[in-house]
């Protein structure tokens, strides 16, 4: 299992990605609209539904890979609690609270970066594709 700073990093590298890429789309799809007038393209009506298209995508691929990240995270908090009573009960001593905070806190950061996948992948391939 990565460590918590390795994942809070890639976490952090994901944003970042996502903050510089986004600017650059937005940028260039505004401009596009403001272009095109009332009248737009064939081609630029293909890009403004992609637009939104993609967001729906996005938001959908993103909500369920968290919802999966979670699914494995709560059972293996209640694993890791079903031990922990059974150490308790046979003997091995107290649980350490340190211990849950960090297993809690490694869950989050693995929910975040399942979410920022999906819409930094998104994000950066926009704006690769959209700068040629």
């Amino acid at each position: 299992m990565p460590s918590s700073t390795r994942r809070s990093r890639h976490v952090a590298a994901q944003l970042t990605e996502i903050a510089m890429a986004s600017p650059q789309v937005v940028a260039h799809r505004m401009a596009r609209m403001a272009t095109a007038g009332p009248q737009p393209t064939a081609r630029d009506q293909k890009e403004f539904h992609l637009m939104g298209a993609e967001k729906v995508a996005a938001f959908t691929e993103s909500w369920n890979a968290m919802g999966l990240q979670m699914l494995r995270a709560q059972q293996e908090m209640a694993l890791s609690l079903a031990r922990a009573c059974w150490s308790l009960w046979l003997g091995g001593g107290m649980p350490s609270m340190a211990r849950a905070a960090q297993q809690m806190q490694g869950a989050t950061l693995d929910v975040l970066n399942q979410g920022l996948t999906p819409i930094r992948r998104r994000a950066v391939a926009n704006a690769k594709r959209l700068a040629r």
